[in-house]
Order: C-alpha cells, then structure tokens, then sequence
C-alpha cells in the first residue's frame, strides 16, 4: 500500500509542478535554470521509485532485493549499448526473473 501512495503522491507533484510551471510561464520565455529543473524532475522521480524497490525493509533491517538490481543494471547496460527502449526494458525484465527463480 505504500508504494501506491509514493506512486500517487509523485505522479500529483509531477502534474502540479508541470501545471504551475505552465501557467506560471505561458507566453514568457522560461529561465534556464527554471528549464533545467523541470527536464530533472521525471527522471527523479523514476530514481526515487527504483532506488526504493532495490532497498527493501525486512525486521528493520535494509536488504537489497537481488532480482530488482540485476533488472536494473541489465536494463541500464543493454540501453546504453543499444539506444533503444523497449527491447532494453524486455531484456531487464527477462535477467530479473531468471535471477529471481534461480537464486
């Protein structure tokens, strides 16, 4: 349940911060600092949601979940060797459920 609310909290400060962002500069020409905030704030949130997903709690204790991580890394790897999307996303979901099954 949490990790829902974590999804909906940021999918809402994404939107408003877009929107405010919008309405705040239409017809003006946007600061460049302002700029490059706002190209930062998808993809730190896409971290925020990774990084809590590798780190899980159990008994209060930080454990890395395995199959998450090699999804991650085998998903980074096969994007930065091939420039392309979804058959990098297809292949770190495949490498995750081998080593989920496996180990």
């Amino acid at each position: 349940m949490h990790s829902w609310l974590l999804i909906g909290l940021l999918a809402v400060s994404t939107f408003l911060s877009r929107i405010v962002g919008v309405s705040v500069m239409a017809g003006n020409e946007m600061n460049p600092t302002l700029r490059l905030y706002f190209s930062y704030v998808p993809i730190a949130i896409m971290t925020a949601l990774i990084v809590k997903q590798i780190f899980m709690t159990t008994n209060e204790e930080i454990v890395i979940s395995l199959p998450v991580l090699a999804a991650c890394l085998a998903t980074a790897i096969t994007i930065k060797l091939t420039k392309l999307f979804l058959p990098s996303v297809v292949i770190g979901v495949m490498i995750g459920l081998v080593v989920r099954f496996l180990f």
